[in-house]
């Protein structure tokens, strides 16, 4: 898997995942939408540790910097 997301953008789905954390674990959102935002941000968070959303590729999507030769 070739690297296709930026700093920036995993940085912004990092922080995501933890507003959807708190709002379920404080009760603000329950049930299956809570459920959601848990998977959603469990999503989130595998995606940035390795950098690679495989939705970017089926959209042809490149947040990552290209590399200096």
């Amino acid at each position: 898997m070739k690297p296709n997301m930026g700093t920036a953008d995993r940085i912004i789905r990092v922080l995501l995942a933890a507003v959807f954390a708190y709002l379920y674990f404080s009760g603000t959102v329950t049930g299956i939408p809570g459920i959601v935002l848990i998977v959603l941000g469990a999503v989130f968070v595998l995606t940035s540790l390795v950098s690679f959303c495989p939705l970017y590729t089926l959209v042809g999507l490149n947040t990552c910097p290209k590399k200096q030769a």
